[in-house]
């Protein structure tokens, strides 16, 4: 019978009680509002005019002329590069300076693929001949420099510029200047023909 009194005064006391108060410690905090746009790429100038790359040979953009001019002596070789979709490029060393460029003709993705985090690179944006072009530094990777070139819709151009396995290494400004003027002489090649 004890037990029995003792439980009704429990559970009278504990209808009694009051709820505890709210607080900003115990209120959960209201969900953060919606983003009323989602983060998308840069948007990039209009270009020019649209430089499809899909019927080019990357081993003809640059003229025997401009090849001469840049230094890249050897004949150029072409391959299929599997890291940029299965792309069209060309590689075309120079004996005289040790260095390598490399254009490749990418036709799955645009350029603003490099500006996304999951790039993980580091990138200045200028303009080559009115289109958008992308200067683009991997960290840790001192030996080379590619400058992306926006030409149309869903299609970009690769140029990198590498150090061909110089005695002395070459400095990375070094490299993206020859990118630079590399992906001039494309983009200017390109504009002739197209």
């Amino acid at each position: 019978m004890r037990i029995t009194a003792l439980l009704v005064v429990v559970v009278a006391l504990a209808g009694c009680t009051a709820a505890p108060e709210q607080s900003s410690l115990t209120t959960p905090p209201p969900p953060p509002p919606s983003p009323t746009t989602t983060p998308s790429h840069m948007d990039f100038p209009q270009r020019p005019r649209e430089v499809p790359l899909d019927a080019v040979d990357p081993c003809a953009v640059l003229s025997p002329d401009q090849r001469t001019s840049l230094s890249l002596d050897n004949p150029p070789s072409a391959y299929v590069e599997s890291s940029f979709g299965n792309a069209k490029a060309c590689t075309i060393r120079s004996t005289t300076s040790g260095n390598v460029a490399r254009l490749a003709l990418v036709l799955v993705s645009g350029a603003d693929v490099w500006l996304s985090e999951n790039a993980q690179v580091d990138y200045t944006v200028s303009a080559i001949e009115g289109f958008t072009a992308i200067t683009v530094r991997t960290p840790d990777v001192h030996d080379v420099c590619n400058v992306e070139i926006d030409v149309a819709e869903g299609q970009f151009l690769d140029v990198m510029f590498r150090d061909g396995g110089n005695s002395t290494a070459v400095q990375q400004d070094h490299l993206c200047l020859g990118a630079q003027r590399v992906a001039e002489a494309a983009m200017a090649s390109l504009l002739q023909k197209r």
